[in-house]
């Protein structure tokens, strides 16, 4: 098996990996987004304090970076993806060229 052809497959299935991530994140982020709603755990001193907004306003910033990071990951596997695609392709021009010179 080529070089190329090996490459080819671990971006391959390291961009499959990197595609599956928010099947592991969306249930935790879900969570935490309608935690944020209910931050009735600080109670009145909370409240008092004005700490309640500041920590909903940190929560709702930390879930869109989230989301964020995982549109990132998406584009960084698609890329992955198209790298690997092009390492079979030219694999197989090179074998074919291999090939066409022993003939």
């Amino acid at each position: 098996m080529s070089d190329l052809k090996k490459e080819a497959e671990s971006l391959d299935k390291a961009s499959s990996a990197l595609g599956r991530v928010t099947h592991h994140t969306a249930k935790p982020l879900h969570t935490f987004r309608e935690a944020s709603h209910d931050l009735s755990a600080f109670g009145a001193l909370g409240s008092l304090m004005s700490a309640t907004d500041d920590i909903r306003d940190g929560m709702h910033k930390l879930a869109k970076l989230t989301h964020a990071l995982e549109e990132e990951w998406h584009a960084e596997a698609k890329v992955m993806r198209d790298v690997s695609r092009a390492f079979d392709l030219l694999d197989g021009l090179i074998a074919a060229a291999a090939r066409d010179g022993k003939g």
